[in-house]
């Protein structure tokens, strides 16, 4: 082993973890037919002049199971909150009772099932492209040693680490897909 070099590999597999818990992120904003309440995390809303987290303007909740409902705290930005939402594409219909905004969540029929399914499967490439972006991070910190006189066990020994944690991200990738996909499909 050389002395002078050392792989940061808490460093990449911090980065790796960064583009799973992404994909997690955009996981739990894909209906599955269940009512929750991450389901509105990427709805921005056009609040006090800025793009606002629906969070911050209301309160979400999950009365039942096929049931969402925000209670905005400001009168104002009620009728902002329900554009935001009829525009996010989730498919929802909110409506109004007060500063309430009631989104009732509708069965899922076979056709959205496949296309969420299909988006499911977009969010996944993009967390191993992700990754695969990371793992050629390390290969070129590598290669860069390598010209400044690292030994060619060395340089075999780093890629074989850098392949190996990449490998196992796109599998916990893999896993985390196809969960999702059988909760998508699940009737």
């Amino acid at each position: 082993m050389s002395d002078d070099f050392e792989l940061d590999t808490d460093d990449l597999k911090r980065r790796m973890d960064g583009a799973m818990g992404n994909l997690r992120t955009e996981f739990a904003s894909l209906r599955t037919g269940r009512a929750s309440a991450s389901m509105l995390e990427p709805v921005m809303v056009d609040a006090y002049g800025s793009m606002t987290p629906i969070n911050q303007v209301g309160t979400v909740n999950v009365p039942e199971p096929r049931m969402v409902t925000v209670n905005v705290w400001d009168k104002g930005l009620v009728g902002k909150v329900e554009k935001a939402i009829r525009e996010s594409g989730l498919g929802i219909n909110p409506q109004l009772n007060g500063t309430i905004i009631m989104l009732p969540i509708p069965e899922l029929n076979e056709e959205r099932r496949r296309e969420l399914g299909k988006v499911a499967g977009q969010y996944a490439e993009n967390a191993r492209v992700s990754i695969r972006n990371v793992r050629r991070d390390g290969m070129d910190q590598i290669k860069k040693a390598k010209a400044d006189g690292m030994s060619e066990d060395d340089q075999k020994f780093w890629e074989s680490e850098v392949q190996d944690l990449t490998d196992q991200m796109i599998k916990n990738v893999d896993a985390a897909l196809e969960t999702k996909q059988a909760e998508i499909m699940q009737v």
